[in-house]
C-alpha cells in the first residue's frame, strides 16, 4: 500500500482522471509508471463498457431495489476482476447508502469504488484506464465536473495490428480500423466540449522521449514527477501482470522505439491501405506518414467477409488461449461467466427468455469477453 494521506489531502477526495479513447495504445505502460507516484493511483480497470448492454435490464434506477441490485452487481464485477485491487473489500450496502441521495448512474457507482481505492492509497489523483468510457464522457463530466482526460494517440496502423492479435478486439483489420475511428471521433467530442480538460499525447513520443512524456502527464495532473517512473522493472504490479497474459508480457520492460514500425511486418500493404483510407484524416493531424494513397474502396461484401473472418478467428483464439495459457483463459472466463449469469438473471427477472446457457461461450455477446487491454 502507498503512503498515508498527506495532511492537505485529508477530507478532500482524489481528483478523477479518465484515460481515453481505445485499448492497445500503450495505456498499461503509462499507467504502471504513473502508479509509482504516491500521489497517483490507477487500479486495474473495470472496463464498465462490457457491463453497459445489461444496464437497460435493471429498469428504473430511481427504484431503490433496482439501484441496489446494480450496486451489488458492480461490486461483484470488481471482485471478479482479472487483477485484484489490493487490500480492498467493498460493502455494497454501505456503497448504496452513500450514493442513494446522489444522481444515480452506473458510472457513479464505478467511480465511488475508484475514489475509495485512491483514498485508501493516499492518492491525490485517481485515474480510470477504462478507455472505452470515452463514449460516456458527457455523463461522466456531469457526475464529476472536475474530471481530466488523458487522450493517448497511437499510429492507427500499429494499434490496429496490435488489436488484430488481441482477444479483446475483433480479428480483422477493417473492423478494428472502424473501431479506431469511432473512438477518436468520440475523443474529438470531448476535446471540443472540454478543451482545457484534455491532454493529448502520442504513444510514439513516449517511446522516444519517455521522461518528457511522463513529466508532461504529471504536470497536467498536478502531481510530482518521480525519477523511478523511468525504471518500470521496479514495479511489482508490472511484474505481476506480465505473467498473467501474453497481452501484457512486455509491460515489465523498458519501451522499445523500434517497435513503432512492427506493423510493417504484421500487416499486408492492402491492410495498410484500408487503415489509411479510414483513418487518414487523423494520421495527417497527428503526423503519421502514409504508405499508400489511402483510397481503398470498401464494399459491403468486404465488410461482411470481415465479420465472418473475425468470428471464426475469435473462436479459434479462445481454443488456443485455453491450450496455451490456462491461467489467462480461466481468469477471462470467470469474468465472462459472471457477466453472462448476470444477463441470464436480469432477463428472467424482466420476463424475457434467456439467450443460451450462462456458461456457453458461443451464446455470449463478444463484448462479454473484453476484459482488458
Amino acid at each position: 500500500m502507498k503512503s498515508e494521506p498527506q495532511a492537505a489531502q485529508v477530507g478532500k477526495r482524489p481528483r478523477p482522471v479518465m484515460m481515453i479513447p481505445l485499448r492497445r495504445c500503450g495505456s498499461h505502460a503509462l499507467r504502471l509508471r504513473l502508479n509509482m507516484s504516491p500521489q497517483f493511483y490507477s487500479p486495474y480497470p473495470l472496463h464498465i463498457v462490457d457491463f453497459m448492454p445489461l444496464l437497460p435490464l435493471y429498469g428504473d434506477l430511481a427504484d431503490d431495489r433496482a439501484y441496489f441490485r446494480l450496486v451489488v452487481d458492480v461490486v461483484g464485477l470488481q471482485a471478479v476482476s482479472m487483477v485484484k485491487w489490493p487490500q480492498l473489500v467493498f460493502d455494497p450496502v454501505e456503497i448504496f447508502e452513500t450514493l442513494r441521495n446522489q444522481p444515480r448512474s452506473v458510472h457513479r457507482v464505478v467511480w465511488e469504488l475508484l475514489l475509495r481505492s485512491g483514498e485508501a492509497q493516499g492518492a491525490r489523483v485517481v485515474m480510470d484506464k477504462s478507455l472505452d468510457s470515452v463514449h460516456y464522457a458527457a455523463e461522466l463530466m456531469a457526475l464529476l465536473p472536475d474530471m481530466l482526460f488523458v487522450n493517448v494517440v497511437r499510429d492507427p496502423r500499429a494499434q490496429v495490428a496490435s488489436m488484430n492479435r488481441a482477444i479483446i478486439h475483433d480479428f480483422d483489420t477493417l473492423l478494428n480500423a472502424r473501431t479506431w475511428l469511432a473512438a477518436h471521433r468520440a475523443a474529438d467530442a470531448v476535446m471540443q466540449r472540454f478543451p482545457q480538460r484534455v491532454l493529448t499525447i502520442r504513444y510514439e513520443d513516449f517511446l522516444s522521449q519517455q521522461q518528457a512524456t511522463l513529466q508532461a502527464l504529471c504536470h497536467f495532473m498536478e502531481i510530482d514527477f518521480q525519477p523511478g517512473m523511468l525504471d518500470v522493472a521496479h514495479s511489482q504490479e508490472a511484474r505481476q501482470i506480465s505473467q498473467l497474459s501474453a497481452l501484457w508480457s512486455s509491460n515489465c520492460y523498458a519501451p522499445i522505439p523500434a517497435n513503432a514500425d512492427k506493423f510493417k511486418q504484421q500487416l499486408s500493404l492492402d491492410e495498410i491501405g484500408v487503415i489509411e483510407t479510414i483513418t487518414g484524416e487523423y494520421m495527417k493531424r497527428y503526423g503519421y506518414t502514409p504508405m499508400t494513397p489511402g483510397a481503398t474502396v470498401i464494399t459491403p461484401a468486404m465488410e461482411a467477409q470481415a465479420k465472418v473472418h473475425s468470428d471464426a478467428a475469435r473462436e479459434q483464439a479462445w481454443h488456443d488461449l485455453e491450450h496455451d495459457n490456462f491461467r489467462d483463459f480461466a481468469l477471462r472466463r470467470c469474468r465472462a461467466d459472471y457477466l453472462a449469469k448476470l444477463r441470464e438473471r436480469l432477463e428472467q427477472q424482466a420476463g424475457r427468455p434467456a439467450v443460451g446457457g450462462a456458461s456457453t461461450l458461443a451464446a455470449l455477446d463478444p463484448a462479454a469477453f473484453e476484459v482488458t487491454d
